[in-house]
């Protein structure tokens, strides 16, 4: 899957805040509203619903209506986004470093 650089900086944007990644922590279990989000924390319901509403901007979750009650659901898909990112550049290290292992086990069997 293919992410632009806007994505990422949405994404990696909301998450550089710590009471937003305990929001996606907590929505990573199962859906919540807004007043079961904001239980954990010493911040007003509005404090939660602006961090929600940045959350929501950068795709990293969704809200729904169900009836009166209007849950916010994690988005893994956006979340995979951000991860895949992040993985190709640790494959391409591991690879650096296998080359690198390679070439010591070639050394080392040469001063054998």
């Amino acid at each position: 899957m293919s992410v632009d650089d806007e994505q990422l900086d949405r994404g990696f944007t909301a998450l550089g805040d710590p009471v937003r990644r305990a929001l996606i922590a907590r929505l990573s279990r199962s859906e919540a509203t807004v007043n079961e989000l904001a239980e954990p924390f010493g911040i007003t319901k509005q404090a939660i619903s602006r961090h929600l509403q940045v959350l929501e901007a950068a795709g990293l979750i969704t809200r729904s209506r169900d009836g009166q009650r209007r849950p916010c659901h994690l988005n893994p898909a956006a979340l995979e986004a951000l991860t895949s990112w992040i993985d190709s550049f640790r494959l391409i290290s591991e690879r650096q470093f296998r080359r690198i292992d390679a070439v010591l086990e070639t050394v080392k069997e040469q001063d054998s």
